[in-house]
């Protein structure tokens, strides 16, 4: 039997996790599983899976699906319940468990790009992927987070995992920062906000993970480099988020070269 999985979101023709997907089932000799691309909304994610037969095992889920595969799943791990999304829907006995893997995607790439530990960090932006940044720099020993925002408001949700670890949240506008002083930032901030965060001032030691992964260097990555900062790809943490999917959807160890390959040929660095 065919034993299906596939990536959900709005707009979808650009993820990279078909990719990452295919080459990892090659790798692990999956011969008969396949990996798609839905052109999938929110409000039609709960319909698509309520019509679906047991040959599909799992999904990855972005955006806006997120918060919608949370509801709509039959099981909850502990993560995607404190974040309010899953982008991870994996195939359990009637019905769907939500997981999220954002965090380690997050925490795996600010590692690699040299933070073992960090008491002052920033978060750059409000929305989902800020939220599993707040866990994976409290993972690594965050005490307080600045989240700096356009809208005060749009922070509450990342405040809110913040304060459920026990961290200290700091929220203030871009207008009210010039500069960061954290020595670890995150920016979750789309491609059309970037022109604000490569302007703000930036330190010489400052090491920044921009989650963008297309259009390298982003303005903000060209911006810390300039100033003598560290900065981390985006596609490092799409990498490794994609790693711990394989494994929750096939229920085998992820062949990280293999993966690593077929990413590194899609979009040289």
């Amino acid at each position: 039997m065919t034993e299906r999985a596939a990536v959900l979101g709005r707009p979808i023709a650009h993820s990279l996790s078909p990719v990452l997907h295919r080459a990892a089932y090659a790798a692990l000799g999956l011969e008969d599983w396949t990996y798609e691309a839905l052109d999938i909304g929110a409000e039609e994610l709960p319909v698509l899976l309520a019509g679906l037969d047991e040959e599909w095992r799992g999904f990855s889920v972005t955006m806006p699906c997120k918060q919608a595969a949370l509801l709509a799943a039959t099981e909850h791990d502990a993560l995607p319940l404190l974040l309010g999304a899953a982008n991870t829907l994996v195939r359990v006995p009637g019905g769907w468990r939500a997981e999220n893997t954002d965090v380690t995607g997050v925490g795996m790439a600010l590692q690699l790009g040299g933070v073992e530990r960090v008491e002052h960090a920033a978060i750059l932006g409000a929305g989902g992927t800020a939220s599993a940044a707040a866990v994976a720099l409290a993972s690594l020993g965050a005490q307080t987070v600045d989240v700096v925002v356009r809208d005060p408001a749009r922070a509450a949700g990342v405040v809110a995992v913040l304060d459920a670890l026990d961290v200290t949240a700091r929220v203030a506008t871009f207008a009210q920062t010039p500069e960061v002083a954290a020595p670890v930032v995150v920016s979750t901030v789309p491609a059309d906000g970037q022109t604000t965060v490569a302007g703000l001032h930036w330190q010489p030691g400052q090491t920044v993970l921009d989650v963008l992964y297309a259009g390298w260097p982003t303005p903000l990555a060209a911006a810390v480099t300039e100033a003598g900062g560290t900065t981390v790809h985006g596609l490092d943490v799409l990498f490794w988020q994609a790693t711990v999917q394989v494994e929750l959807i096939t229920g085998r160890p992820a062949p990280i070269e293999a993966m690593r390959a077929a990413l590194d040929a899609a979009v040289p660095r």
